[in-house]
Parts: C-alpha cells; sequence; structure tokens
C-alpha cells in the first residue's frame, strides 16, 4: 500500500498538537483528517475509515479511552490501528489504555523523527495482517485471525488487540522458547519502544481471561521467554 492511500486520523484537543503532527506525517505522504474529541473522532473515524488513529487521554466531551472502546465496537473499524498519543505515562494509565483497545501508547513528549518511525512501524502491520489470515486450532480453542476471534467451547473469548497478536504468537508454536526481541519486533514491531515489563503484563492478562491450564496446554510447560 502507498503512502498516500494511507489514512491517519489525529485526535487532540490541543490544535498546536494536530498541526505539528499533522505536519509531520503529511510531510511524509499520509493523508490526514483530524478531530477535537472523543465523540467527533467516532464520528470522523466511521465517515473516513482510517488504516491508523492516533489519539490524545484526556479530551472533552468523551475522552480517548471511551473512544478507543467505542470505536472497537464498529465492525468495519476492526483492522484499524489505533495508539494513544499522551502526557500520561503512568503504568496504570498504559495498562487501562491496551484494555480499551488500544494497540500502542506513545508518551508526549516526543520528537517528531521517532514519532514518524513508530507510525512506520505501526503500519507496517497492515501488510503482515493481510500475510497472516489463516486460523488455528489449538488446545480445543480456534484462533480466527482474520476477524480477531478467539472461540473455546462454542464460546467467544474477548481480547484487546495487542493480548490477541501476542497469543496468536505464542499458539502459533506451541513449546518454543520465544525471545523477548522476537516478541517485540512480532507484535509491537522492532521500531517501537517497549519495556519487557509490558510483555510480562499482557502475559498475565492472557493468563486471567484464557485459564492457566489451556496456556500451559499451548506452551508446553507454560509460558518461557529469553531475555
Amino acid at each position: 500500500m502507498k503512502k498516500k492511500e494511507i489514512k491517519i486520523l489525529l485526535v487532540d484537543d490541543e490544535q498546536d498538537i494536530l498541526e505539528i503532527v499533522g505536519y509531520n506525517l503529511s510531510q511524509e505522504g499520509y493523508r490526514i483528517v483530524t478531530a477535537s474529541n472523543g465523540k467527533e473522532a467516532i464520528i470522523v473515524a466511521k465517515r473516513e475509515n482510517p488504516h491508523l488513529i492516533i489519539m490524545d487521554v484526556m479530551m472533552p466531551e468523551m475522552d480517548g479511552m471511551e473512544a478507543c472502546e467505542n470505536i472497537r465496537k464498529i465492525p468495519e473499524l476492526k483492522n484499524t490501528i489505533i495508539t494513544f498519543l499522551t502526557a500520561r505515562s503512568e503504568d496504570y494509565s498504559q495498562v487501562a489504555g491496551f484494555d480499551a483497545g488500544a494497540d500502542d501508547y506513545i508518551s508526549k513528549p516526543i520528537k517528531p523523527k521517532l514519532l514518524v518511525s513508530k507510525v512506520k512501524a505501526l503500519l507496517r502491520r497492515l501488510k503482515e495482517e493481510t500475510n497472516s489470515s489463516e486460523n488455528l486450532n489449538v488446545g480445543g480453542i480456534v484462533i480466527n485471525r482474520e476477524e480477531y476471534k478467539i472461540v473455546k467451547d462454542g464460546a467467544e473469548i474477548i481480547l484487546p488487540r495487542k493480548e490477541f497478536e501476542l497469543f496468536y504468537l505464542l499458539a502459533s508454536k506451541p513449546g518454543k522458547v520465544f525471545k523477548r526481541e522476537e516478541i517485540l519486533d512480532k507484535v509491537w514491531g522492532n521500531e517501537v519502544i517497549v519495556g519487557g515489563r509490558t510483555i510480562d503484563v499482557h502475559i498475565r492478562k492472557l493468563r486471567e481471561k484464557i485459564g492457566d491450564d489451556l496456556f500451559k496446554t499451548i506452551k508446553g510447560v507454560g509460558y518461557k521467554f529469553e531475555a
């Protein structure tokens, strides 16, 4: 997909942020649309069907967390990548962002070149998702990569996008010992800077939602990775 075909929705109540971020991304050739709060973001997202949404958390009318949750309920936007760009960098805030359905969490302030690199890493997944749509049937559950759906005993398990991708990666090679760098590269993109603790948080949440017994079945003797 060419850059001029990629549409990015920027959501922030600060006009200068929209202008600065929008300018730098438009200079890269991306198509930019904007919204100034969560409610407007939902309307614009439905109308424009963007490939990527970069959204602030603290906004009037509706905050980014609630907007993200609502956007994730819209079927035609199920493949849209969402990342928060916010000054809130607390661990609990990041976990809440992932629980709301975000794919990444970027802290302000950030240098324009680094932001562009992160955006490129996120958008690289558009091509990867197109080429990775096969279903997996592991441990008695069906993992539908194209629809981001997990079905166990006829019941659907809902996972935020990052947790789904991490689970799909682990389930695709049962028993394999993954290196942290490999997980970060496959799930977050090697240009996106996240800590090892991010992996641990997602693994813990997967165990809680999927069940420790099933998780051990998929990973043999349990989740392992190399430092």
